[in-house]
């Protein structure tokens, strides 16, 4: 009985050793998926011009006004929507001020976009984007992230913003002698998975 069990036994053993051998002699291929790039896309806003929309007054009296185009370019290969923040280097004048933003439409911007007492003027082309004192520190959307009211969205390319200032023949006393520096800020956020 007991050779019988090592006979069994070393049965056993040969053919795990027959396994293990044709197990060497398998035919194998690799195959190797690459290519598998994610790249990201870009949000870049550029201004046109980058000093100044109007030019310089001085010496300015009740009445007069000061007017400007500027391009506004998506440079980035996504959708953006951005929003525009002024600040000012004095608020007593910038705050007897009127700002009028216009979405450029025709040829050129359908300026003068205010008369000498500083009621707004009729646009013929243009569509209005804001409308008010120079020194609202908000006067196109909101920086904050996501979708707000009055954002501009731009898929791409360019448009031009229209920019018309005046200081109302009803201008009193207050800004005589004032000078004021206005400075606009861009700020673009992607519109993709930013609701």
């Amino acid at each position: 009985m007991v050779g019988k069990f090592l006979g069994t036994i070393g049965i056993m053993g040969a053919m795990t050793a027959m396994l293990s051998l044709s197990a060497l002699a398998l035919f194998t291929d690799t195959d190797s998926v690459g290519t598998n790039s994610f790249a990201t896309g870009s949000i870049s806003l550029t201004t046109t011009p980058t000093a100044t929309i109007w030019t310089a007054v001085t010496d300015a009296l009740p009445g007069d006004k000061a007017t400007g185009a500027l391009t506004v370019t998506n440079a980035g290969s996504l959708s953006l929507r951005y929003a525009v923040t002024g600040t000012n280097t004095d608020a007593t004048l910038a705050g007897a001020m009127n700002l009028r933003i216009a979405l450029k439409v025709g040829g050129s911007c359908d300026f003068p976009y205010h008369l000498d007492n500083g009621t707004n003027t009729t646009f013929t082309d243009d569509t209005a984007v804001y409308s008010g004192l120079l020194s609202n520190a908000a006067p196109i959307g909101n920086v904050a992230a996501g979708n707000d009211t009055g954002d501009r969205t731009l898929a791409s390319g360019s448009e031009v913003l229209c920019f018309a200032v005046v200081l109302p023949d009803t201008a009193t006393n207050t800004v005589n002698g004032l000078s004021n520096v206005t400075t606009f800020t861009f700020d673009s956020e992607q519109t993709a998975n930013n609701p």
